[in-house]
């Protein structure tokens, strides 16, 4: 399970650095369905990608020591799953986006229930050690 998450942890971080580099160079035409935007909001979409990119760092930090960083995975967990709930947010106010982003929605609020599962496992396995 350890290895599994490990190996999980750094597609996922790697994935969210890779996203967020197309956003910071392309800005939000990297997005699915998108349309030209005003000056504003390409630049709150290349900002917030850097911090995308910092989440995916912060993912693969977490893989050396996993069993001393339950907190951060936590916290990261929780973070992208506010994640989802606020798209659900966006949904109620606004319509739903893009079918892609409706998919992207599920996963984001089903990865972090896998996530803070499989820290507690190993955190659990580590304490019992």
């Amino acid at each position: 399970m350890k290895k599994i998450f490990q190996i999980f942890l750094v597609l996922f971080g790697i994935t969210a650095i890779l996203i967020a580099l197309l956003h910071v160079i392309f800005g939000p035409s990297a997005i699915p369905g998108s349309v030209p935007v005003n000056p504003t909001m390409d630049s709150e979409d290349r900002f917030y990608a850097t911090l995308f990119a910092a989440y995916g760092a912060v993912l693969i930090w977490c893989v050396r020591d996993i069993e001393r960083k339950t907190k951060v995975v936590y916290f990261l967990a929780l973070t992208f799953f506010v994640g989802g709930l606020a798209r659900i947010v966006s949904i109620f106010a606004v319509g739903p986006p893009n079918d892609f982003f409706v998919a992207m929605t599920v996963l984001e609020l089903i990865i972090p229930i896998y996530m803070a599962f499989a820290q507690s496992r190993i955190a659990r396995a580590a304490v019992a050690s």
